[in-house]
């Protein structure tokens, strides 16, 4: 980098400090020592987020609580014969919903386990329900990410990016404990041939060879409406945003061609990861190639919300019990995993507040 670079980016960086104020979009809630995964936060305003396996944390789930992080579940406080059941390996996408159920999707990436859905019940600490996600449910390939919880059909929509032409959603029955994997290779969640570049560099991983190369991401976002009628997603390396509805996606009756009959181009996004939405039908997402945190509002149009060297690959949005908008920042492409081989990002990483345009759902 030059002396000219340098110069703007200080300047850059200089105007986020003055612009985390009360004036500004976002503030800063913690300061992290390990790079957050994706982040939920509960109608009784518990913030809990998974900790990104690309960093090997050393708990793969906390609460953040009186300004520090502890491993969630709590073990002194929950079942015994729950925490021998739960061993969780490697969670990525994590959700709560109004019961009080955190559910935590464990791509069981890190010891090469069988993926698998996980609820926990805070009102009484114990093991909620464990749902298995193995072949063919979930390919060799399978990466599980995020998901979006539909407790009025009592369904969980899991977004699986997998090798990339063949990324597909998962459609969980909690109900009877039983999966489907839906729309495979079609274009609302196979990735775009575009490269994700922050700050000018490019995302690099190393083949099985030892050769870099830049990989295409599929579907990654997914939210629901608070109506719960459309699920949005769409392939994090994508300029597409779609949408289905959801009473479409629980429906067992419908056969590949059908549902995928049923999906929509909603708007254009920009490359993305998490996802949420408000009350108002305003959809929040990271801009990774602008460090910026933007909406599509209604109206399908996308604008960005805020913009600082802070925001550097903002994961996941949550919505608080009073109406607040959580995010995490973790800068992944400068996670070994991203970065060819080399680690470079280092602490500190961020939970955040944002200034949403509208109250959402706690936990979504």
């Amino acid at each position: 980098m030059n002396i000219h670079c340098k110069f703007l980016a200080v300047l850059l960086l200089f105007a986020c400090e003055v612009a985390n104020s009360s004036e500004s979009n976002y503030d800063i809630v913690a300061k992290l020592d390990t790079g957050p995964g994706n982040v939920t936060v509960m109608g009784n305003g518990r913030v809990i987020m998974s900790m990104h396996q690309f960093y090997q944390p050393k708990y793969t789930v906390v609460e953040y609580k009186n300004k520090a992080l502890a491993p969630f579940p709590n073990k002194e406080l929950a079942d015994a014969d729950s925490l021998s059941i739960l061993k969780l390996d490697s969670v990525l996408g994590i959700r709560s919903d109004a019961n009080g159920i955190v559910w935590m999707l464990d791509n069981g990436m890190r010891s090469g386990v069988t993926p698998k859905l996980v609820g926990w019940d805070t009102k009484i600490n114990q093991l909620h329900q464990v749902i298995n996600l193995p072949p063919p449910i979930t390919p060799k390939d399978a990466f599980v990410n995020d998901f979006a919880v539909d407790t009025q059909r009592n369904h969980i929509f899991i977004s699986d990016p997998a090798g990339g032409a063949n990324a597909a959603l998962i459609v969980v029955n909690l109900n009877t404990g039983t999966a489907r994997r839906v729309l495979e290779g079609h274009k609302s969640v196979i990735p775009e041939d575009i490269d994700l570049l922050v700050d000018g560099v490019a995302i690099q991983v190393k083949d099985q060879s030892g050769k870099l190369v830049r990989p295409h991401i599929g579907v990654n976002p997914i939210t629901e409406d608070l109506d719960n009628v459309w699920v949005y997603f769409g392939p994090m390396h994508g300029h597409s945003l779609y949408r289905i509805k959801a009473d479409d996606l629980a429906n067992e009756n419908l056969d590949a061609k059908r549902l995928a009959n049923h999906v929509q181009r909603y708007s254009d996004k920009p490359i993305s990861d998490g996802i949420s939405i408000d009350k108002a039908n305003n959809i929040y997402l990271g801009e990774l190639t602008a460090n910026a945190i933007g909406v599509i509002s209604p109206d399908k149009t996308y604008r960005r919300l805020a913009q600082c060297p802070n925001l550097s690959w903002v994961d996941s949005f949550s919505f608080g019990p009073a109406g607040q908008l959580y995010a995490v920042v973790n800068r992944l492409h400068q996670s070994a995993t991203l970065n060819g081989g080399v680690l470079k990002a280092k602490p500190p990483f961020y939970l955040l507040q944002v200034k949403s345009l509208a109250a959402g759902l706690p936990g979504r």
